[in-house]
């Protein structure tokens, strides 16, 4: 049986992405700044709100399944997960 021939390697858009911020680097002799130490932008927004909304969304989700307890947090997982993938 004949081979087919090969479908060629798509690149991956991270190598790509890397080689080409190394050009830039070499050609311009400047760094970028890590994304880590730019500031959001918070333009007409409370700093102070913003912090709180985020301190509450990051302990919402555990204290809600600790609430919950196991076969509610079962039910929910399931329901959210054919809602996701279109099952039931």
């Amino acid at each position: 049986m004949a081979k087919r021939p090969r479908k060629k390697k798509t690149p991956d858009p991270a190598e790509f992405a890397f080689g080409v911020l190394q050009h830039v680097i070499a050609v311009t002799g400047d760094t970028p700044t890590p994304l880590e130490t730019q500031a959001p932008n918070l333009e007409g927004k409370d700093p102070a709100a913003v912090a709180l909304g985020r301190k509450g969304g990051l302990k919402g989700g555990p204290a809600r399944a600790k609430k919950l307890g196991k076969r509610k947090l079962r039910e929910a997982a399931k329901r959210a997960a054919a809602a996701r993938w279109g099952k039931k």
